[in-house]
């Protein structure tokens, strides 16, 4: 109760006295009473709703915000729209870096190759017939064997000028051999002084010269052969065996412009599988259980065209070899498209009988 809505205690008065009297004096007036509850009741009202003014105020101002960020957002993205960075594929990359025609070129150079390796040549370094010349020679040799080069160049080997004459008619001969063990020693140092002499040789600078390494020396030989010279045939010759020039000279002029061709005396035989024996083949198993090799020249002479030579000299890194060089070679040609030319005129053996080599 307010101090005003009381009435006074007078001195003198007790408390319970005081009390009936406030009591007697409400009853008389009980609007002032409740003029007072009232007041009190009607101020909450007021404050809650100035409180919701304010809420709504408040949520009202944060979506106007938030539209107009909204909107400031959207304007600029329809300003930049045209500006967005391009999401850049490979060939984009490739044609910023000026890469995309020479990787076109890349790739047709390598389909180039591919049919090349399929045909045994490259293609754009085959000329024509009459550039080419008739056939480069290779007369196998070893250190040892001077006495024997000595011997040919004094019968069916021209030597100094009319070894360039004959080169002059399209046929070059050369003496093949290979590097020493030991490089630089007085085996290679000797053959290169016979060579400054001579100018005969054909010397393989990546091979090392040896009995067992025969069949990699055919590699090397025909690679070198056709890397050095354009000609229409190239022939392996061992050292052991006279050779008839003109014969064989004869024989390749029919055949110029031949595509394809493996000339030799062909032959077959059996495979040696027992270790230490002569002849012995390491890789005897793959030849099945009958034993036998294909059909091959024999090493004493093999004669291979333009075509065959260059396949050799493109894939020689793949190529197997076997224990002989000539079962070796005839497996490179075997599962190509290769025209096998069996001629006895190339068989040599210790009587001549109108063949153009026989046994020295």
């Amino acid at each position: 109760m307010e101090t005003g809505d009381r009435l006074p205690i007078r001195g003198g008065e007790t408390l319970a006295s005081a009390m009936k009297q406030e009591r007697r004096w409400r009853s008389h007036h009980p609007k002032s009473s409740s003029s007072s509850s009232a007041s009190q009741s009607s101020r909450a009202p007021l404050v809650m709703g100035f409180l919701s003014c304010l809420a709504w105020l408040y949520v009202a101002g944060r979506l106007w915000q938030d539209a107009e960020n909204r909107l400031l957002l959207s304007d600029l993205l329809q300003k930049n729209s045209g500006h967005l960075p391009k999401v850049l594929t490979v060939e984009d990359k490739l044609l910023n870096l000026g890469c995309k025609e020479i990787g076109r070129k890349t790739v047709e150079a390598e389909m180039d190759l591919t049919l090349a390796k399929s045909q045994g040549y490259l293609r754009g370094n085959v000329t024509s017939s009459e550039k080419k010349l008739l056939a480069v020679v290779g007369v196998y040799t070893g250190f040892g064997s001077r006495i024997k080069r000595n011997i040919f160049r004094g019968s069916w080997m021209p030597r100094g000028d009319a070894l360039r004459k004959l080169e002059e008619k399209g046929v070059v001969i050369r003496f093949v051999i290979g590097r020493s063990a030991n490089r630089g020693d007085s085996l290679d140092r000797n053959i290169d002084d016979e060579n400054r002499q001579t100018k005969d040789f054909l010397i393989l600078e990546s091979h090392e010269e040896a009995a067992e390494e025969l069949p990699r020396k055919a590699k090397f030989f025909f690679s070198s052969a056709v890397e050095s010279w354009d000609a229409e045939f190239y022939v392996k010759v061992d050292d052991n065996i006279n050779l008839d020039l003109d014969g064989l000279i004869e024989i390749l002029e029919k055949r110029r412009g031949g595509h394809g061709l493996y000339m030799g005396c062909m032959k077959s035989g059996g495979v040696i599988s027992e270790e230490g024996r002569q002849w012995y083949e390491p890789e005897w198993w793959k030849f099945g259980e009958a034993k036998s090799y294909f059909r091959h020249a024999a090493g004493s002479l093999i004669i291979l065209s333009n075509n065959l030579a260059r396949y050799i000299n493109i894939n020689s890194a793949s190529l197997q070899t076997y224990a002989h060089d000539d079962t070796s070679v005839g497996s490179w040609i075997i599962g190509l498209d290769a025209t096998y030319v069996d001629d006895d005129h190339l068989c040599c053996s210790s009587s001549r009988q109108e063949k153009v080599c026989s046994m020295a």
